[in-house]
């Protein structure tokens, strides 16, 4: 007869809180709804019954809301629906409490996210390791990271790459295209690429700006450019586009409004409609379902980039643990700290030749700075 094995351990979430935080933006941030000057966050702190802390943030991208939430939905239904499914639950099985959790709120993936990472980080934190080493260990120390420029005139642009080329803070470049008529956008883009000269691989992002037909006509024309990654060019439910244009262009597709859950890069691997994969922990609902992502990828072969929501320090660490865990070998796009004035983090994420650092503390290696919160808590 087998030994009886020893119960594992039990730590109980025992409260759940949350703050509404506005962190003021380097620059201001113009969308179609609003010109953003902070960035709405939704800071969550976990206690278990043995008086360990986690925490999480909910933030949005583009604008006050996105996707059908905010930070102010978000902190209604974490305070009155998502903490009762929590309290009592063990931090020690992350996985199983974000598919408690994915049952209940599937519609809710950036409230979610919030509240998963503070699990997370409670579990790195009780069991003495980074949360990195609890989804399998760091398969990289250090993680690329390109930036985002954004839709101003080609000389504007240009004049940003160089200066970042110049101090050597970013290697690599993404363009935001979309908002002017697809021949002038073209053409800056063009005209940008041009006068880089290879310095610095370039990618566009339309977030599903075009048609099939604009991007049909106009895509080899950015691959004549030196464009070689076009994120989201057809809007999200045109996945069969997207198959017809992989094959009809040599620069590779990225997925992204297309892609939410893990049957979604399902969908996208079996339709052969993407090279690659755009890893948001916010926008997938957390860690766990992103990793489920992840693994549909490496399955069909397909390349994942490490996508960001403008997090601070604490939600970039994040998806930083996750993606130093996961083969993300297109790289990261994880500057959302470099977009923000301050931080709430004592010691903020250090960036490094292009790179971002990988955390080495418990959990996710970020200490909150109480006076921070005060200072930018909502009144």
């Amino acid at each position: 007869m087998p030994e009886a094995t020893v119960p594992a351990a039990v730590l109980r979430v025992a409260a759940l809180e949350t703050r509404l935080l506005d962190i003021p933006l380097v620059r201001p941030h113009r969308f179609s709804v609003a010109t953003m000057h902070t960035q709405g966050v939704l800071l969550i702190r976990l206690v278990t019954e043995d008086g360990v802390v986690g925490w999480g943030e909910g933030v949005v991208p583009g604008g006050p809301w996105w996707g059908g939430e905010s930070v102010e939905g978000m902190a209604a239904l974490v305070e009155h629906h998502l903490a009762p499914l929590v309290l009592g639950q063990d931090v020690l099985r992350p996985e199983a409490l974000a598919r408690h959790l994915e049952k209940h709120a599937a519609g809710a993936p950036f409230a979610r996210a919030g509240v998963e990472m503070a699990v997370w980080d409670a579990a790195g934190r009780a069991l003495n390791v980074p949360v990195s080493q609890l989804l399998g260990g760091a398969r990289q120390e250090r993680l690329p990271v390109t930036w985002a420029l954004g839709t101003e005139p080609a000389e504007i642009v240009i004049d940003e790459a160089r200066e970042l080329l110049a101090q050597g803070r970013h290697h690599s470049f993404k363009l935001k295209m979309g908002t002017l008529p697809a021949d002038e956008d073209v053409t800056r883009v063009s005209a940008v690429t041009h006068a880089l000269d290879g310095a610095a691989p370039v990618a566009v992002d339309l977030n599903g700006a075009w048609d099939e037909h604009t991007a049909r006509r106009w895509l080899p024309a950015l691959a004549e450019a030196g464009v070689h990654l076009a994120e989201q060019p057809l809007p999200a439910a045109n996945v069969a586009g997207l198959a017809r244009l992989r094959h009809q262009t040599t620069i590779a597709i990225m997925a992204d409004e297309s892609l939410w859950t893990p049957a979604d890069a399902l969908h996208l691997a079996t339709a052969h409609a993407a090279d690659v994969l755009a890893l948001k922990i916010g926008k997938s609902g957390g860690l766990s379902a992103t990793r489920r992502i992840a693994a549909v990828a490496d399955a069909a072969g397909l390349g994942c980039y490490g996508g960001t929501t403008i997090e601070t320090s604490l939600g970039t660490s994040a998806s930083a643990h996750l993606f130093a865990a996961t083969t993300v070998g297109v790289g990261t796009e994880l500057f959302g700290p470099l977009l923000l004035a301050d931080d709430i983090a004592t010691e903020p994420v250090t960036y490094e030749a292009g790179e971002l650092l990988l955390t080495d503390g418990l959990g996710f290696g970020i200490t909150i700075d109480e006076e921070k919160v005060a200072k930018y808590a909502r009144r």
